[in-house]
């Protein structure tokens, strides 16, 4: 069974302007059963469960078993068993919980979710072998998360738990008007140093790309690889750092058709002008062993002293923290260029994808564990362990932050109405698994910037030509 483009396109509604936060990614695949998918997910919306009261507003059968699943990536698992797990075990103390913390959440997950057994109750999707969120909601894999932002909050009953929520997540998580995914971490994306190296060599935070070519080649001297990323696993990084730029020089409609398949969307002159700045960069100021290398190793690199610019969002700081000197001093700058958007402009959204599975044999349970999630104890505790914000705002306030993190809120905040953010990545993981593979040929100059774009472009082509796949339009 297949449906045209037309039938299968999903609306999405205005993504996050004034919101904040972040994710990661995974392997390709049109279909998590079969081709023959039903679009739009097939969960009526009724949780099941037990007797609904005002202390149960979801109907959570108080003895029945959940089944949490969390990436331990660079937020840990410590939320879940220290903070949100506890949480629910005080309101359901006769429901015994199993914790696991998977690495490899879609080599995991998919044996499971195609045989129909054994499927959690609440999956934290994220990593570089995440779920394809597009599939699982193709698939009929997702619950209606619509009863769990209609209950009331667990702090203030007086209001709903989407009332409660950070502007724009309700829709950022929702495919066809219906909600789906929680999007609960709020991040900035941008390139980050170590205020201490930076300070020690009389260096500053260049806001222009002629002064950031120029510290590069000052950097380069003083010994220390100026720029780098990891290919092995961390590609996406560097294709943010790359259409952040194009954003920026052309505008957010430059990352929009892209989102939404627009025909010829990769070959932008913005994009190429982008494409073929990185290239420079790659040339001239990184270790061409870096694309062997894993995410974890070239960051140890930069705690190390080693490298001095790395792209990523802000979790990197709570990531690094084991390994980061006392005094390193993580900081945050913008992709060091200006456009249409100012030189302050940034990716920022909400991330850290979680959702319900329409056939777990607890959503009622799955959808209160959200819930406890997003009451002030379940974000305030997130906060203060993770030293990142939630997208339950009021969970954020009077936590202190660390540097790193208290850099990249003021860089949000200096942004004003610059941000922007993109979607097609979890929507359409071949394109995103073709962006990496594409980035890394380019940085690490087997490509041009030409062949890059036009490449991506017949990816993109390929994906939207694909009747298998359902199409999702922002």
């Amino acid at each position: 069974m297949s449906v045209s483009p037309e039938e299968s396109t999903i609306d999405r509604r205005a993504l996050l302007r004034r919101a904040a936060a972040v994710g990661l990614v995974t392997l390709p695949g049109a279909g998590l059963l079969s081709a023959c998918a039903t679009s739009g997910g097939g969960d009526s919306g009724d949780t099941g469960g037990g007797k609904k009261t005002a202390a149960n507003p979801l109907g959570v059968k108080e003895d029945a078993p959940l089944d949490v699943v969390i990436f331990p990536g660079g937020y840990t698992d410590k939320y879940a068993t220290d903070i949100h797990e506890p949480l629910y075990q005080t309101a359901f103390p006769k429901a015994k919980i199993k914790h696991e913390a998977v690495t490899e959440i879609d080599t995991t997950l998919r044996p499971r979710f195609a045989s129909g057994t054994d499927i959690p109750d609440m999956v934290n999707n994220s990593g570089s072998k995440e779920m394809d969120f597009g599939a699982l909601v193709n698939d009929g894999q997702l619950a209606d998360l619509t009863p769990l932002l209609d209950a009331p909050s667990v702090h203030d009953p007086s209001k709903k738990v989407r009332d409660t929520l950070q502007k724009g997540t309700v829709d950022f998580g929702s495919y066809n008007g219906k909600p789906y995914v929680l999007f609960y971490v709020s991040t900035v994306w941008g390139v980050w140093y170590s205020g201490k190296l930076f300070t020690d060599r009389g260096w500053s935070a260049p806001s222009d790309w002629n002064a950031f070519l120029a510290l590069c080649e000052e950097i380069k001297k003083a010994g220390i690889t100026p720029f780098g990323y990891a290919g092995a696993n961390a590609a996406y990084y560097m294709w943010n750092v790359i259409l952040t730029h194009a954003a920026k020089l052309g505008g957010p409609e430059v990352v929009k058709a892209i989102d939404n398949l627009e025909d010829g969307a990769w070959k932008h002159d913005a994009i190429k002008q982008a494409a073929t700045a990185w290239a420079e960069v790659g040339a001239k100021y990184m270790d061409k062993a870096y694309e062997g290398l894993r995410h974890t190793d070239v960051q140890l690199q930069q705690n190390q002293y080693k490298l001095a610019f790395y792209p990523s969002g802000d979790w990197l700081e709570n990531e690094q923290k084991k390994d980061t000197p006392a005094d390193f001093k993580y900081q945050m700058m913008p992709v060091p260029v200006k456009g249409k958007l100012s030189a302050a402009a940034v990716r920022a959204g909400a991330g850290e994808g979680y959702f319900v599975p329409a056939k777990s044999k607890n959503k009622a349970g799955g959808m209160e564990y959200l819930r406890r999630m997003l009451s002030m104890d379940g974000a305030k505790g997130f906060a203060e362990l993770i030293k990142s914000p939630t997208v339950m705002t009021a969970g954020s306030e009077g936590v202190t932050f660390p540097p790193g993190v208290t850099s990249s809120r003021a860089a949000f905040k200096a942004a004003g109405q610059d941000t922007f953010d993109l979607t097609w990545d979890k929507d359409y993981k071949p394109l995103d698994v073709e962006a990496r593979t594409q980035t890394n040929a380019l940085m690490f100059g087997r490509i041009t910037p030409d062949q890059f774009c036009e490449r991506v472009q017949k990816k993109a082509d390929e994906v939207k030509n694909d009747k298998s796949i359902i199409k999702f339009k922002r």
